[in-house]
């Protein structure tokens, strides 16, 4: 019996600790699918375009309960991981952080300094960029879609989905999308 109890709490804790994603020395949670880089957004988008993937960035902060939901709830879904993994080259950066930036214009800031510059304010934000940036703008002015917040899972589904597919560049509002999206999601799960 003492077997058997062992045993099921063992499942239960290694359940529970494969869907909380890892968190940095930085205070951040780390997926495998975060890049790594220099945080040159020009060698970035040249990087993602290589590999045929959207560049987007995702700021968060130490201690965001709203990152935390995310990563817990949302990017631990096979379905939603693997849509990222496939389809997009992200960056994460601290709201607060240090590391320098070079953005689109050439501008060399730190983190925080750059997030106050394209007006982030709000934990967890996607900034999503466009294939091509026109010489002279900055992340902020060339981003074709910003989603702050910690949404549900089909929220953020479709709206990867809604800018990969360039919804943007039509007339169907990401609410409508996701609102079409959502009950077809909805359907098929009954």
């Amino acid at each position: 019996m003492l077997k058997k109890f062992v045993l099921a709490a063992a499942m239960v804790f290694a359940s529970m600790t494969m869907s909380f994603a890892e968190v940095g020395e930085d205070g951040l949670h780390k997926q495998p699918w975060l890049r790594l880089t220099f945080k040159d957004l020009r060698e970035d988008l040249a990087a993602a375009n290589e590999e045929g993937k959207r560049m987007v960035i995702l700021f968060e902060q130490r201690g965001c309960i709203y990152c935390s939901r995310l990563h817990e709830n949302v990017f631990s879904d096979g379905e939603v991981r693997k849509f990222i993994e496939d389809n997009y080259f992200v960056v994460q950066m601290n709201l607060f952080g240090d590391e320098e930036v070079t953005d689109f214009d050439g501008e060399v800031q730190t983190e925080k300094n750059i997030a106050r510059r394209w007006g982030v304010v709000f934990t967890p934000t996607f900034l999503f960029l466009p294939e091509e940036v026109e010489d002279g703008k900055t992340a902020g002015t060339a981003s074709v879609q910003t989603m702050p917040g910690s949404f549900g899972k089909w929220t953020t589904l479709n709206m990867l989905r809604w800018v990969k597919q360039k919804g943007y560049e039509g007339d169907e509002h990401f609410q409508k999308f996701h609102a079409r999206e959502f009950l077809k999601q909805k359907a098929a799960s009954e």
